[in-house]
């Protein structure tokens, strides 16, 4: 395998299926490479997205998303441990706050299941584009020169296309 760029339109990528002989290959190739950069792109995108919104229940359900530091999901458990002690644990005490705290406590119970759902999508999303970043990475390191033009081509039209619409979010 060479190690310096060629312009050459037979290669392969990522598996031996994906073997490309001739210049209409080379094409949809390069194609094919930059839709899976602009995929790449967008999922970035989706995953600072979705990070907003699993901020927005860990701190003020009602109140705009803003970039602070994300407290963690276990922000509402750690809540309701700290406040428990063996007083407000008898069953005294429990009877006569249990009218109190009980919208309180579904709430918070609420918020912990979406905060949970987000930050599973989150970590799924963050799987397939570490996958695809790595497949892309691969495909630069067959130095080929249409196929890296057409990562950087993709990367551009990629954030050209996703990040404005961080603005609208």
């Amino acid at each position: 395998m060479n190690m310096h760029f060629e312009g050459s339109s037979k290669v392969t990528l990522l598996f031996d299926f994906w073997d490309v002989r001739g210049p209409a290959g080379m094409v949809l190739s390069v194609f094919v490479v930059l839709l899976l950069t602009v995929i790449y792109e967008l999922l970035k995108v989706w995953k600072i997205t979705i990070g907003k919104q699993k901020q927005s229940f860990i701190t003020h359900p009602s109140a705009p998303v803003s970039f602070s530091p994300e407290p963690s999901c276990f922000a509402p458990v750690m809540k309701r441990q700290e406040g428990s002690s063996a007083l407000t644990n008898s069953p005294s005490e429990i009877s006569l706050a249990a009218t109190e705290n009980m919208a309180a406590t579904a709430d918070t119970t609420t918020a912990a299941k979406k905060c949970w759902l987000l930050h599973c999508l989150q970590t799924a999303i963050h799987i397939l584009q570490v996958t695809l970043g790595y497949m892309l990475m691969l495909c630069v390191m067959s130095y080929n020169v249409w196929i890296f033009l057409g990562v950087i081509m993709g990367s551009v039209l990629g954030y050209f296309l996703a990040f404005p619409l961080l603005n609208h979010i």
